[in-house]
Order: structure tokens, then C-alpha cells, then sequence
């Protein structure tokens, strides 16, 4: 578990392709360098979040102030890792403590979806960032003023389109000086972890509705007809006011 408070950016100083017969499929091992301050206390197997995904420890060098670290297939494929090289920087962060302050929000460091960035606009010192998920189907959990982790930093999202597709968020100075999303340009990718508070309450909706359902022989529960009934009202309701 992470917060999505980036502690440090690391560099990637070396990709090499894991041994198939070895590792039992072709994933890589990532090392990366300059990141002394989250090894002080570091450990093998310990779980570091790297551009939001959560990885192991697989080697321990805090003399050289470095780590490595095994990246499967499905993690190569699902993630923005399979398009780094020797150089990139990534986001950086240890699991959480008992005693951490929550000072984002709870990130799980499973990525659900890579987002392409549409445009970056600058708004004073801050930068805003359109940003167009690979699926649609995140977009159901993206909501104004809520939150999502792009490459492992925490974020607020600030605008959403479910029409057109796209959401936005805000990168103060501060902010832009601690995480590498602040270099990214159009057309680059991010990894995206939807709050996972949003998928656990659409689940026990979903399954309250499907026992209700049940126990009324298929027949949607009232509270459901309500609900359909107030929104049909006030679309009726906005039609008519648009054609006075």
C-alpha cells in the first residue's frame, strides 16, 4: 500500500531481458540509480512503487544507491515500464508505514489503464494536463474533484468529458519539481490507478440492487424506480425550460 506521495525520482540505469527458462517468461530487470534516500532503511523483497506500479526488491546496492527489480510480461504490457530505456526517470515511493500520514490517498500500485496526454496548457506556474485513457471504462471512476495516481503521484483530478473521453489535472510548482510527469509532453503516456474506494462502492450497489431484484422476482427495487423516476422528471424538465 502507497499514497502516492512521490519520495524521490530515480533514473534507470540498466534493462536487461529476464532468462525465459529462468524466470518463466520474458519479463526484464529494471535497475535504477540515484535514489539513496528511500534505501536508508530498504530490504529484499520490500515493495517499492515505481511510476505506480507496485515492483519487489530483487537486489539491494545502498553502497552504489541502487536497486533492482523483476518486471513480468503482463506488467511490461499493462504499464508504461515496457517503453523505458537507459536514462528515464521514474517516480519513486516505499510501501507506507503504520504510523505514515495519509497525505494522499490510499494507491494500491496496480495500474488499471495507461492514459496518453492529449495537451498540456500552462495556467500561471501550474500546468494543466488533458489526459484521454487507453479504455473507456475507467472513466466511470473518474469524477470531478476526486482522486487518481498518474505514474504513482497522488492527484486531484480537476475537469472530466465522458463524452468526449478525457480528464484534467493540475501540477502546481511544487508538484512539478517532484515528479516526472512534469516533462512529459503530448502524446506520452502515464499509468493510471483509478481510487479503488469508487470500484468497492459500485460493487456492493451493483450487489445490493441484484438481491433486491431477486427477492422481488426480477422486479426492480422502488428505490431504483425513484431514482429512474427523478432523473426522467428533470430531463423532461431541463427539455422544456431550453424550448421557452
Amino acid at each position: 500500500m502507497f499514497t502516492g506521495l512521490v519520495e524521490t525520482i530515480g533514473t534507470v540505469s540498466s534493462l536487461v531481458p529476464l532468462d525465459p527458462s529462468t524466470s518463466g517468461g520474458n519479463g526484464t530487470s529494471l535497475t535504477i540509480s540515484d535514489c539513496s534516500s528511500i534505501l536508508t532503511d530498504a530490504a529484499l523483497g520490500d515493495s517499492i512503487s515505481v511510476n505506480g506500479t507496485c515492483l519487489t526488491v530483487t537486489e539491494l546496492d545502498s553502497s552504489r544507491h541502487r536497486f533492482k527489480v523483476g518486471v513480468a510480461p503482463e506488467t511490461l504490457r499493462r504499464t508504461n515500464l515496457g517503453g523505458l530505456k537507459e536514462g528515464s526517470r521514474v517516480n519513486l515511493e516505499r510501501a507506507v508505514l503504520g504510523s505514515t500520514r495519509m497525505g494522499g490517498h490510499f494507491v494500491q500500485g496496480h495500474v488499471d489503464t495507461i492514459a496518453t496526454i492529449v495537451s498540456v496548457t500552462p495556467d500561471g506556474n501550474a500546468l494543466t494536463f488533458r489526459l484521454q485513457p487507453r479504455e473507456r471504462e475507467p472513466l466511470r471512476y473518474i469524477v470531478e474533484k476526486g482522486y487518481i495516481t498518474l505514474d504513482g503521484a497522488s492527484l486531484t483530478i480537476t475537469r472530466v468529458n465522458d463524452e468526449e473521453g478525457w480528464f484534467e489535472v493540475m501540477l502546481i510548482s511544487y508538484t512539478q519539481e517532484r515528479v516526472v510527469m512534469a516533462g512529459k509532453t503530448a502524446g506520452e503516456g502515464v499509468n493510471v490507478e483509478i481510487d479503488i474506494v469508487g470500484k468497492l462502492v459500485e460493487k456492493s450497489v451493483v450487489g445490493y440492487f441484484e438481491r433486491e431484484a431477486q427477492a422481488e422476482g426480477g422486479r426492480g427495487p422502488a428505490i431504483l424506480e425513484k431514482i429512474v423516476g427523478r432523473l426522467v422528471e428533470a430531463k423532461v424538465g431541463a427539455m422544456q425550460q431550453q424550448q421557452r
